[in-house]
């Protein structure tokens, strides 16, 4: 959080958060209180759901690129009195 909006984050940042997180946790002592490795795994955990998303997600657009087209497809303009 950032002046209480929420960071946002492109896949690679992500990612890159991902194998920070999970070095981070591989290097952790034994003595570390539980709490930390509990919040630091459950990051882990939500940025493994974002990038599954995000993955198919991308793998919906390649499939069927011309639903989206449609989607974004404005209707033809009325003809007015300046375009005549």
């Amino acid at each position: 959080m950032s002046d209480n909006q929420p960071i946002r984050r492109n896949q690679a940042e992500k990612e890159k958060q991902l194998r920070d997180l999970k070095e981070t946790i591989a290097s952790m002592k034994s003595h570390t209180s539980p709490t930390l490795k509990e919040s630091i795994q459950r990051r882990i955990r939500e940025l493994e759901v974002e990038l599954r998303t995000i993955a198919r997600e991308k793998a919906a657009k390649a499939a069927n690129p011309d639903a989206q087209s449609d989607r974004q497809r404005r209707p033809p303009r009325r003809n007015t009195i300046r375009s005549m």
